[in-house]
């Protein structure tokens, strides 16, 4: 079908692509517009895959059966106008790993708790002994996991970047988390493109796969209403979710949250997404308890850093819009001094207000413009003040903490204007809490 095959981008997806295309037996031609990192270039030269940088040779390109992007590049870049002028089929890295992949598929998408639903997911089914991948958007990109080995069950991640660029992708099972306001720039600010992106995940499938949909979620349950659709519904709904963090898993299957290590209503959310999918998948009922109890989620989502003098201290780095914010406040039992700033994102803090009214009882501001957080919460919190350095917002945070409460750092920001990215300041966090003995 193809020979060669042109491969757009050369981060970690473009990396991946080339590999599985040259473990296939494809001529492979990588181009990137700006500087290859060097140990990708070694990667490539490992594998005898020739490679451009800083520039594309758009002839070059166009001698390629087909081209794979990278999510990054959007449609609109000069170099996807040409070559979709020239009516050479560009997919994307999810459609190239897909059309390579056996195995069935768990598709699993959302603003909101993708990654501890894929990880949960593909938890429950090693731990019942099913050979199951973790790819997409987290753990290992899907076409550079199929480049070495194969698995009866691809557990996979999808941003609506990847999703753009679908076209024959179907997932046996796909999970709608929620749809709420995030990267909006690259949709011209319209909340319905951006759901029409993330509703891809559901383009090819048939009648006899599933989707599993949150239904208390306006935006995905208005979609999952106006779209035409093939495969069989499983909504998750209000009464679903039991007291005392419990839930319906099915009619005749309650798994009991508390004794895990997730918390929170929206938590509750991912975990009936992630075990609905798993016993579609042939998980037996009865593994589900244990391997939620076992299940550890990926570092900087609600992870619990540490406990000082009965001040319980959580790492929400993460998050990075107001709705991660909202979920995390709302789990949250007791007083909370909050940690929150960094670069906005033409944040609305309303729907996180009426929290901030009744469990904050500070706000430390870390953040290099503090501006928009001072002037929506200087009247709603007793104590409001900033920092730019990580090692005092922890430290002050300690000293207004008293026994019982909770220090929660969910920014609501990207992280760029003081970290390297949210993990780094995750990791920073964690560090100084971890120091907090020595004070």
């Amino acid at each position: 079908m193809y020979t060669r095959v042109g491969i757009l981008g050369a981060g970690i997806s473009g990396i991946g692509a080339a590999l599985l295309a040259k473990s296939r037996g494809y001529e492979v031609w990588v181009s990137d517009d700006n500087s290859i990192k060097e140990d990708r270039k070694e990667t490539l030269r490992e594998h005898h895959i020739p490679f451009e940088e800083k520039g594309h040779q758009i002839e070059k390109l166009l001698t390629c059966d087909v081209i794979v992007k990278s999510p990054g590049i959007p449609n609109d870049s000069s170099v996807m106008q040409a070559l979709l002028q020239s009516h050479i089929e560009v997919i994307g890295e999810i459609e190239w790993a897909y059309r390579h992949a056996n195995g069935k598929i768990i598709g699993i998408t959302g603003s909101n708790g993708k990654t501890t639903t894929t990880g949960l997911c593909h938890h429950f089914l090693q731990e019942a002994g099913i050979k199951a991948a973790k790819v997409g958007n987290v753990g290992e990109g899907f076409c550079h996991y199929l480049a070495q080995d194969t698995a009866d069950w691809y557990v996979c991640e999808l941003s609506s970047f990847q999703l753009e660029d679908v076209i024959d992708f179907r997932p046996n099972v796909a999970i709608v988390l929620n749809i709420t306001p995030d990267h909006l720039d690259r949709y011209d600010y319209s909340l319905d493109k951006y759901a029409d992106a993330k509703m891809r995940i559901v383009h090819s499938m048939l009648e006899e796969d599933t989707l599993i949909y949150n239904a208390m979620d306006p935006v995905t349950m208005a979609k999952v209403v106006s779209t035409q659709m093939e495969p069989r519904l499983w909504s998750i709904r209000e009464t679903d979710l039991l007291g005392d963090d419990k839930v319906y898993a099915r009619e005749d299957l309650i798994l009991d949250m508390s004794t895990s290590r997730l918390m929170g209503k929206h938590n509750q959310v991912n975990l009936l997404a992630a075990a609905r999918a798993a016993l579609l998948a042939g998980c037996p009922a009865e593994s589900l308890q244990g391997s939620l109890n076992s299940f550890v989620n990926e570092a900087h989502r609600m992870e619990l850093a540490g406990e000082k003098k009965g001040v319980r201290f959580i790492n929400d780095s993460k998050a990075t819009n107001v709705d991660a914010v909202y979920y995390a406040l709302g789990a949250m039992k007791g007083k909370v001094i909050w940690i929150a700033g960094g670069q906005d994102k033409g944040n609305d803090y309303g729907p996180v207000m009426e929290f901030v009214r009744n469990k904050v009882k500070a706000l430390i501001c870390l953040g290099l413009d503090n501006k928009k957080l001072y002037e929506t919460f200087s009247t709603e919190v007793n104590s409001l003040s900033e920092t730019t350095t990580m090692r005092e917002a922890v430290r002050r945070a300690a000293s207004l903490a008293s026994p019982g409460d909770t220090v929660l750092l969910s920014p609501a920001c990207a992280s760029f204007d003081l970290f390297k990215d949210y993990k780094d300041r995750g990791d920073q966090f964690k560090k100084f809490v971890n120091e907090l003995e020595d004070v």
